[in-house]
């Protein structure tokens, strides 16, 4: 029996079971395809990032004596969609079964379904074997209850593979969560070694791109992709986290800074998202540097980088899979306004989204924290329509795939689906900025003032956006200390600062 498998762009796991022999009546297939590359608008690192890294995957591949079809963007017989490019295939080479790991994405899974109901020949599904969960686990351990809380969720985890697990259940440290130890700013010290790069030459996969007249958004200014686009390098990259990273990460997570792009985090995201490297190799390599040298490195510093992986990767997962498809159309405050236009350029006077937006165009890449309280956090207060930011999000990181992005997004960061992933939303004035960050130093706006010309516009924008969703939050018990503030201040200043917010949100290419 002729057998074509099928691997999607994210499915470059060279340790998957289909590849530990060498079978002739097996034929792999990648596309690159239009299908993927105009959904939405991406990063021109992204489309790199994905063409180059599927290229080396069918390459080893082809070293291990697998027989691989590639379809280049440019190819002439790549019809630029996944049905048609499989049902040529199968025409043409007389393949008696077709068979797919599970995809990641739901609108991926819809199309093969669909695809395989319309195939003369049967079909079959099998694991990805990548993450520490399967699709359901999640959804199935909250069954029932209420409250979809991460933490829950995440104490399950830690004892079920034992991780950083003492005794009877008891968490290593006394403690489950160091969250609090996590918040530290950075002002320069610890230095920052020099980040491990890696001299990707890209620049066929870009004269493809470009032949092939991809719209994409942001800078590629070299000829060499920096991240880890191959297992080898993904685990030299690991080997470089844990010597030289590690021992600061969980400190500094959450900081930001002009003068740093990246800071202590390990710059795996990309690799992890495509398979090339599993969450269990990452958290295995992570612990057992840590017992070797655990009397450099504390606890927290573990605990924090764990949570990420252990903790947030596999709960948002599991929420993408138990909320979809309604998740993708969600709007629980009803916002409907543009995202503003400096989204894609950075032209904003406001340091803060300056620096975090202008790095995202020149590198693919912002960490959890400018993410969720800079550009995140801006969209909400300005009440952007979730879709807009969903958009933005998809296409700007290299590292963004739906299952990982929306609910991070939608979810989290933009509480449109009204709490079942953040109890709150996440919204903040200046002033954690300026905690977290060096971005009010020099900026144009002054963070401690509300309403005046120069006043920092997240401040009225804070407020503003509290008054408009009281409908919406007025009962959520966290939300009861801002409210109770906010309805103690003069009416007057609560009428000025809402008239500034107004005139924000109508005129931010001006701000």
């Amino acid at each position: 029996m002729k057998t074509l498998r099928l691997l999607l762009g994210d499915q470059l796991n060279f340790k998957h079971s289909w590849f530990k022999e060498v079978d002739q009546e097996v034929t792999y297939c990648l596309f690159e395809m239009r299908q993927e590359t105009d959904y939405v608008v991406h990063h021109i690192q992204k489309v790199i990032g994905f063409f180059a890294a599927m290229r080396q995957f069918c390459e080893a591949l082809k070293s291990q004596g697998h027989h691989v079809i590639y379809f280049k963007i440019n190819d002439k017989y790549n019809h630029q969609k996944l049905d048609e490019n499989l049902g040529a295939l199968i025409q043409k080479h007389g393949f008696s079964k077709f068979e797919y790991q599970l995809p990641d994405e739901h609108r991926l899974d819809k199309q093969l379904q669909s695809i395989c109901k319309s195939l003369a020949i049967p079909s079959e599904t099998v694991s990805s074997e990548h993450f520490y969960t399967d699709r359901n686990e999640l959804q199935e351990f909250f069954k029932g209850k209420k409250l979809y809380l991460m933490e829950t969720f995440y104490r399950y985890m830690r004892k079920k593979h034992e991780i950083l697990i003492v005794g009877d259940n008891q968490p290593e440290g006394g403690k489950w969560n160091y969250d609090k130890s996590n918040r530290k700013s950075w002002n320069g010290n610890p230095k920052v070694p020099h980040y491990k790069y890696f001299k990707n030459d890209v620049d066929v996969v870009l004269k493809d791109i470009e032949k092939a007249k991809i719209k994409t958004i942001g800078a590629f200014s070299t000829q060499t992709f920096l991240y880890p686009i191959t297992r080898n390098q993904a685990l030299n990259q690991l080997k470089y986290f844990c010597e030289e990273l590690l021992q600061y990460f969980g400190d500094y997570q959450d900081a930001m800074n002009t003068e740093e792009v990246n800071l202590f985090h390990s710059r795996l995201s990309f690799a992890l998202n495509l398979k090339l490297i599993s969450p269990k190799n990452v958290i295995d390599t992570v612990l057992n540097y840590y017992r070797k040298h655990g009397k450099n490195i504390d606890i927290s510093q573990i605990e924090g980088f764990i949570r990420q992986i252990l903790g947030w990767r596999e709960y948002m997962r599991g929420m993408y899979w138990a909320m979809m498809p309604k998740f993708k159309d969600e709007n629980h405050l009803n916002n409907t306004n543009k995202l503003a236009s400096f989204f894609w350029d950075g032209d904003t006077k406001m340091n803060c989204l300056k620096n975090t937006i202008q790095n995202s165009l020149d590198h693919a890449y912002a960490h959890h924290i400018q993410r969720l309280m800079i550009t995140g956090n801006y969209a909400l207060l300005t009440q952007t329509h979730p879709d807009e930011v969903d958009a933005w999000y998809l296409g700007i990181y290299a590292d963004a795939i739906e299952w990982v992005q929306l609910p991070n997004t939608r979810g989290m960061s933009q509480f449109a689906e009204g709490g079942n992933i953040a109890t709150k939303p996440y919204v903040s004035s200046g002033s954690y900025i300026q905690k977290m960050s060096n971005y009010c130093t020099g900026c144009h706006y002054d963070y401690k003032k509300k309403t005046e010309e120069n006043a920092c516009p997240f401040n009225s924008l804070y407020w503003n956006f509290l008054d408009d969703k009281r409908k919406q939050l007025q009962d959520n018990q966290r939300m009861k200390m801002m409210y109770s503030i906010l309805d103690k201040m003069d009416k007057k200043q609560v009428e000025t600062i809402k008239k500034r917010a107004s005139d924000i949100i109508k005129n931010q290419a001006d701000y």
